[in-house]
């Protein structure tokens, strides 16, 4: 039941389409009308700016990042074996929410920000490296596709050859994740190696 109740908690804390209501609220826009037709934050601050994307952004991290925090909010009793389970089952649970929302017809972003809430929550040091893994990728190339591809296939490397990370199940649940970035991300790679991917800058170009 503590499984059940944790995981349909991650679901609905995923499923809350920030990028959607902001878009439709705000705007009158829905993002997945527009630009790269994803209900994320990237294509927010394409679509509508930045300050209506870093909101959608602060919201997406801060869903991973309850989601996987509740279940310790809720059992601080249980061992640290089980609470990684359901912190797992929680991570799983919210990330799927967020690609396929509930409460916008199933039609949600990639996850990309909602799994840096979920890293921060389930490893702190290990998403403080990733972050820089993107950030230096993001700025030499202006490719924010690029830099969650390869910051999710550094995901695992990191938890296992950096910190030396012996949980099982937490080490399967990073080379889940990080293969499911890179899965939902195969139409980018189709146009990162045609040339034709959107360039995304924090500056504007002169």
């Amino acid at each position: 039941m503590d499984f059940l109740i944790v995981g349909v908690i991650g679901y609905l804390l995923g499923s809350i389409p920030t990028a959607v209501w902001v878009g439709k609220r705000f705007y009158g826009i829905d993002v997945r009308e527009h630009g790269s037709k994803n209900a994320g934050a990237t294509n927010t601050f394409r679509v509508l700016g930045k300050k209506p994307g870093k909101i959608v952004l602060l919201i997406d991290v801060l869903k991973g990042l309850l989601a996987v925090l509740a279940p310790q909010l809720l059992y601080p009793e249980l061992n640290y074996e089980t609470l990684v389970h359901l912190k797992i089952i929680a991570a799983v649970t919210v990330i799927l929410g967020h690609v396929f929302p509930l409460f916008a017809g199933f039609k949600g972003g990639k996850g990309v920000a909602t799994a840096l809430g979920v890293i921060i929550a389930i490893h702190p040091l290990t998403a403080c490296i990733c972050l820089g893994i993107f950030l230096t990728v993001f700025l030499t190339f202006n490719y924010v596709s690029l830099g969650a591809i390869i910051t999710s296939v550094f995901f695992p490397i990191v938890l296992i050859f950096v910190f030396h990370e012996k949980s099982f199940p937490l080490i399967i649940f990073s080379i889940v994740i990080g293969s499911a970035v890179v899965i939902t991300h195969k139409k980018n790679i189709v146009r990162l190696m045609n040339g034709t991917e959107n360039k995304m800058y924090l500056k504007k170009k002169n």
